[in-house]
């Protein structure tokens, strides 16, 4: 089965046949506080996008990844999700679970055996599997575990010439757990995104960085042109703007805690999430996702195990609306 999404409003409209304007939409675990995005020069428009321009070294910057690190500018994570299971002889592919679930999608596409490996019980499973594909912050359950802890996977994976894969597409709000810092080493593999954090997502940005060799190959993989000059140019911008980034950082904290006050206050404490998320595991999970559709509230619905996941609300008003709508 294809995996499902937050965010696809429109068919939630059409669902519960309210228009798309009057949705409150914290299914996604997009900024609501977006970087402010400025008028793009129509030079932009009007040229090629050239890899090398100085992105990947702002990138490199941005991340805390080693200039000697290879590094791809990617139209966001989904393509170096569905390009690197090609770029390997099929093998056995470890995916947490939970976790996003295009990963282990696009790595069987590919003839690859997936095996789902529980976050307490990755020990067990890693001298059995040629990758490991691990989210981090998880999604949506926000779990983290030491850089360190994450570092002697890749040791151990590298010996095999295994890789590491770590999504951190969730890393912005808490940039000290990353390990963009390690990459350039053989086997190990750090994607970034531009789409939550930065609210960016129809942006379409994002970036791998790993050893250079490597890197090399998927920019071939991906072809001339991947991302769009505009893209590209804005990229470099929002990358550069370190005041915002941490201005940023203090609001979704605050955002996040009145969050958790109004969960609380109706039963559904956190059990997990990130700056951007709250994770609720609910026996009736999908009544509460379904009863907060109809009062025009767009949550994402997770079965196995029953849980929900809610971005952070825009304003007090929304925070009202959903504080309203968990009372009915």
């Amino acid at each position: 089965m294809v995996p499902d999404h937050g965010g696809r409003l429109n068919r939630a409209a059409a669902t519960y046949g309210i228009p798309p304007e009057h949705w409150l939409d914290l299914s996604t675990g997009i900024n609501p506080w977006p970087w402010p995005v400025p008028e793009l020069p129509q030079s932009v428009w009007q040229r090629l996008p050239e890899a090398d321009d100085d992105l990947p070294a702002i990138a490199k910057a941005w991340a805390g990844a080693p200039s000697a690190a290879g590094c791809v500018a990617t139209a966001g994570s989904q393509a170096v999700i569905q390009a690197l299971p090609r770029l390997r002889a099929p093998c056995r592919v470890g995916v947490p679970d939970p976790g996003y679930a295009e990963h282990a999608w696009w790595w069987r596409q590919q003839g690859h055996a997936v095996i789902p490996v529980p976050h307490d019980d990755v020990d067990a499973h890693l001298d059995h599997l040629d990758v490991l594909v691990w989210i981090h912050p998880n999604n949506p359950t926000g779990l983290t575990v030491p850089a360190e802890r994450l570092l002697q996977w890749h040791h151990r994976l590298q010996a095999r010439d295994g890789w590491l894969v770590v999504d951190e597409a969730f890393i912005d709000p808490t940039p000290e757990h990353s390990v963009a810092f390690a990459t350039g080493a053989d086997g190990l593999l750090v994607m970034r995104s531009l789409g939550k954090f930065f609210g960016l997502a129809g942006l379409r940005g994002g970036f791998l960085f790993g050893p250079e060799p490597l890197c090399d190959r998927l920019d071939t993989l991906l072809g001339p042109w991947a991302v769009s000059h505009p893209a590209r140019w804005l990229m470099r911008h929002a990358l550069a703007d370190r005041a915002w980034q941490e201005a940023n950082r203090g609001r979704l904290d605050a955002g996040a805690a009145a969050l958790d006050r109004v969960l609380r206050r109706h039963g559904l404490t956190p059990a997990g999430g990130t700056g951007l998320f709250r994770y609720c595991p609910h026996a009736d999970a999908a009544a509460l996702q379904d009863r907060l559709a109809r009062e025009g509230i767009l949550v994402r619905l997770f079965r196995e195990p029953a849980a929900l996941r809610l971005g952070l609300a825009p304003d007090e008003a929304a925070l009202a609306r959903l504080d309203a709508a968990l009372s009915i």
